[in-house]
Formats: structure tokens, sequence, C-alpha cells
């Protein structure tokens, strides 16, 4: 690790980290001024039942000292081969490590994390801990699998949160770029989070480096309707002849509809309409909170079904076709199951796919639809 380091100014180095000290000293005094009320009685109702859960956890554990018992002995034999295993490798002596990162695990992929003594004791001494807790958590009798479940899940998220590769000091590649770079590296990374902070939101990539009609959202479209949660966008087809039957698309609430119009070359909306189909897409809104009552059946009645009216309106047609990606397919699945109960739709007229594709007709009573519809009327343009 220390032939990689290079020198940095110790009166500059000195002088980054005393800033990154006060403005984290800054960030913790406003986030302790703030009005923690809700979020403590949110805690404290317990409304997603993990305190329940890890209760009815422990008082299964509890009931069978013979098991703790066994797990205690198990991970303390571990800790002692890793001891061994440490002591010789800190004298030159090969030796196999005790535990290793799951394959695909690249917390650990850094060389250090095996050639430097330090570190690698500190990464195996973690898996142990970590893998050892898992099992005990998970070889835990009497529990319900829906407390299985969130036992298993919130105690995995724990632990991956006390990983050493969290940690700047328990690092190598955190420590390596910080004492080249002379401590910008952390200056760096705590704009990014007053950033965030500011926004509401953490950042995932360069939001600067998209623009809207340049490389994404690149298709001309038009705004024909909107309720609180979504505007309706509607994409002419390119061609002379156009298919009959419109199709709307219901994208996922997370990415929006950005994800099938990016650029000319990669945009799904472009294409369908290259190939004749007068495409309306929803466009969620960035929800604030003036929304946070709204729930799943406001998104369904707002959203989709209101999709559906002003689709029907706009062209007179009763009959579409339907695209919906991740949720957007759950949004179609739950009205199409209601009027497939009362014979609104028949049995072949809505097919899910793999990749969460609804295809139905708006309200039919009989008639059937496929992929295979297509029924074109003249269009000029």
């Amino acid at each position: 690790m220390d032939k990689k380091m290079q020198a940095a100014d110790p009166g500059e180095t000195a002088r980054v980290l005393h800033e990154v000290a006060e403005r984290s000293a800054k960030l913790l005094g406003d986030f302790a001024a703030k009005d923690h009320a809700s979020s403590l009685s949110a805690a404290a109702a317990d409304e997603l039942g993990i305190a329940k859960a890890y209760m009815d956890l422990y008082s299964k554990m509890l009931s069978d000292p013979a098991r703790i018992a066994a797990f205690s002995a198990n991970m303390m034999f571990d800790y002692m081969q890793l001891w061994q295993s440490s002591w010789l490798k800190m004298f030159g002596v090969h030796s196999a490590p005790v535990a290793q990162p799951a394959k695909g695990d690249g917390r650990f992929k850094d060389e250090d994390w095996s050639a430097n003594f330090m570190f690698d004791y500190m990464k195996q001494s973690y898996l142990i801990a970590a893998r050892h807790i898992q099992h005990a958590v998970a070889d835990v009798d009497g529990l319900s699998p829906e407390t299985e479940k969130k036992v298993a899940f919130f105690t995995r998220q724990y632990l991956d949160a006390l990983s050493p590769s969290n940690f700047a000091l328990t690092n190598p590649q955190v420590l390596r770029e910080t004492l080249a770079s002379g401590g910008q590296n952390l200056l760096k990374g705590l704009n990014n989070l007053l950033a965030d902070m500011e926004k509401g939101g953490i950042s995932m990539t360069d939001e600067k480096a998209f623009h809207l009609g340049k490389n994404v959202a690149t298709t001309p479209g038009k705004v024909i309707f909107q309720t609180d949660l979504m505007q309706l966008i509607q994409f002419l087809p390119t061609t002379r002849e156009a298919y009959r039957t419109p199709l709307i698309i219901v994208p996922p609430w997370i990415n929006k509809y950005y994800i099938l119009d990016l650029r000319e070359k990669n945009s799904f909306i472009k294409w369908a309409l290259d190939r004749g189909h007068s495409v309306f897409v929803v466009s969620w809104v960035n929800p604030d909170a003036k929304l946070a009552q709204m729930g799943f059946d406001d998104y369904m009645q707002q959203g989709t079904l209101a999709a559906l009216d002003a689709v029907e309106k706009a062209t007179g047609e009763r009959q579409v076709n339907f695209i919906g990606y991740c949720l957007g397919g759950t949004l179609l699945g739950r009205p199409w199951a209601t009027w497939r109960r009362k014979s609104r739709v028949t049995a072949s007229a809505a097919r899910p796919s793999s990749s969460a594709c609804w295809i139905f007709p708006h309200r039919a009573s009989s008639a059937s639809l496929s992929t295979k519809h297509r029924s074109k009327t003249s269009r000029r343009r």
C-alpha cells in the first residue's frame, strides 16, 4: 500500500481536513436542529413491524440456550483460526484465509484487502462476524415466514452498513486517495453530500450531462391531458399509414418514460412511430408534500384509467394496445383483473409477458385483441 501513495503537502492536507471537519460539524448541527418528532413518532409506532420481528426472534433464540452456545462456540473457533492465520502471515508464512468474500462481492476487490496484513485481518474479521450473525438469525425455529424475511433483510442491511469498506480509515482505496490528493477527495465527497441534501435526493449520476430534447426525451410530442399525478403526451406516427388502434405506454414511477425515449437511435417511442403506431405516454410528476396522501388507487384512477378515457376522447377508439413497464405493469394488471372478473374483456385480451407488457382492449365486451391486430387506416400528414 505504501508504494502506491504519493506525498502531499502537509500544510494543504491539514487545511483541507480542517475544512472537512468544519463543514461536517455544521452539517451535523443543522441536522440536530431539525424537528425529528415525526421520525421518532414513526419509529415508536413501528409501522413496518421491525421491532416486533426482532422481539419474536430474541424470544425464540432465548428459548434455546444450547443453540446460542453452539453459535458462540462456532464463531470463536473461526476467530481462533483467524488469529493463528494472521500471526503466520505476519511472519511471512503463507496461510489459507479463514473467510473470503462471496463471488461477486466487489467491496474487497482492491489487492490491499489481501496483501496488507492489517486490512486482510479487518476484512476476514468482518466476514466471519457477518456470516455467523446471518446464520444465527436464519437458524431460528418457530418464526413466521414474514418475520423470517424481515429479520433476514434488515440484518443484512445492518451488516452491510458496518462493512469496513464503508469507512475512510478502514478502506485502503480511500486512504490512498486521501493521502495522494491531500484530502481533496473527502472535500469533494462532502460537497456532493451537501448538494444532495439541499436538493432532497441522492444523485446517482451527473445530472448536468442530460439535456431534454438533446440526449434524453428527443422525440417531439404534445401534452394533451393532465391530472395531479401525470401528464399524457401524444406522439404522432411518422408514416403515411397508421394503425387505427392507439398504443398507450405506462412507464415506471422511478425512471419515468425517459428510459423509452433517450436518443433517436435508442428510442422505443421513435421506433414505434416509424412503424405506424400512434403513441400515448404517461409522464408521472415528481411528487412533493402536497401529494403525500396519494396512494396506489389514486395512481390507478388518475393515471392508468384517466389516460384510457383521455385517449378514447382524443382518438374515438375504444380499443387500445397497452404496454406497462415495471410498476406500470402492476397499474395495468389490477384494472384488467377487475374487468376480467366483470366479463368486460376476454381471456385472450390481456397477456402479461416477461417484460411486464400488457395488451388489451379498453372496455371491450367480447372482442379479442393481440399483438397481431394490425387494422390500418390512411392518414395524410
